[in-house]
């Protein structure tokens, strides 16, 4: 009952991403050049021109081919500099964010039209994939290591990045890579439980539960994600990507002792740009629970925080996380 329950959610899934595609409106449509398997990045934003430059390297030095990107009514100059890119496709629209189940509606159905049998990596422009061998091999590396195993579905969990300092206190600029500034992370206090309903593990915990949600743990962010994923066009990403269904792809990590292969998304969220995006995001109320999220930045931002503290640990490769047990190579030698 319980599985068959779930193939129905999927198919409404998949039938309100068709619907919600009229919303979508092509800038600049180049996924004709999209050739059979080409790793392919989806991002939904709205004003992030500041970022783009940087974002754009790091992934194509990664070795992302395309960028599928759904722009949501930037004023900022942003989706112009986009279009002028010759490895992005981009769709605009003007319509509700929340309205679109947070921009998961848009990205399943450009995933249904153009990631199949591509590995579609989904992360937003502050995210940045870490895996193992990142220093030395690109993603074609863990994809084809993937394919031979057969996984269709890689973790990596969300690792709050912050300044040693107020975040104001150290301006960022177009280009340069903001793991200069937030270059701290906290290397514990973290929650760990299991979704029985989904079958994933739901984390939180770190700089932004202890400080933003030190009254209601419970209700900090979700830092538990699964990004990069063999597409298959009857896949559905069922919350934002927390969670995905057919549910087999979120067991992603080893039940029975040993360790699978996973990532780390670093959140390079908390630059001197956090403000003005916390307060237009407050007055649009565009994210989830009511931007419940957005009002406990808020509160918090009146006194001007520093998320460093002594147990605070500073970046510096992928090696360091996986001593610290925040990701894994698994069996990938």
């Amino acid at each position: 009952m319980q599985s068959y329950g779930l193939r129905l959610r999927r198919k409404r899934w998949q039938l309100r991403a068709f619907r919600k595609r009229r919303e979508l409106t092509p800038v600049v449509d180049r996924t004709d050049q999209i050739r059979p398997g080409d790793i392919l990045a989806f991002t939904t934003l709205r004003n992030e021109h500041v970022r783009l430059p940087y974002f754009l390297k790091y992934y194509r030095e990664m070795g992302v081919q395309h960028f599928i990107v759904v722009d949501n009514g930037s004023d900022d100059g942003g989706r112009e500099y986009l279009a002028e890119q010759s490895d992005v496709s981009i769709w605009t629209t003007e319509a509700s964010y929340k309205g679109a189940r947070f921009g998961v509606d848009w990205l399943n159905w450009l995933q249904r039209r153009h990631a199949h049998n591509h590995w579609s990596l989904v992360v937003d422009v502050d995210e940045f994939f870490v895996y193992p061998f990142c220093d030395t091999r690109p993603i074609r590396a863990l994809t084809d290591w993937l394919d031979s195993t057969g996984i269709r579905s890689f973790a990596a969990m969300l690792l709050d990045m912050y300044p040693k300092g107020p975040f104001d206190q150290q301006p960022y600029r177009a280009g340069q890579d903001p793991l200069e500034i937030a270059s701290w992370f906290d290397s514990g206090n973290y929650t760990i439980s299991k979704n029985d309903w989904m079958g994933n593990l739901w984390i939180q915990g770190g700089p932004r539960a202890r400080t933003f949600f030190a009254d209601n743990p419970k209700g900090a962010p979700a830092l538990n994600k699964i990004p990069l994923v063999k597409w298959n066009r009857d896949y559905v990403y069922e919350s934002s990507t927390h969670a995905l269904l057919p549910r087999g792809l979120n067991r992603v990590y080893d039940e029975t002792g040993g360790e699978k292969a996973s990532g780390i998304l670093l959140h390079a969220k908390f630059l001197d740009t956090f403000r003005k995006k916390s307060e237009e995001e407050m007055t649009r109320k565009q994210h989830y629970a009511n931007s419940h999220e957005y009002k406990a930045y808020s509160q918090g931002l009146s006194n001007s925080p520093d998320l460093w503290c002594k147990w605070s640990e500073k970046f510096i490769n992928w090696r360091q996380l996986e001593i610290l047990g925040l990701m894994s190579k698994g069996n990938w030698a």
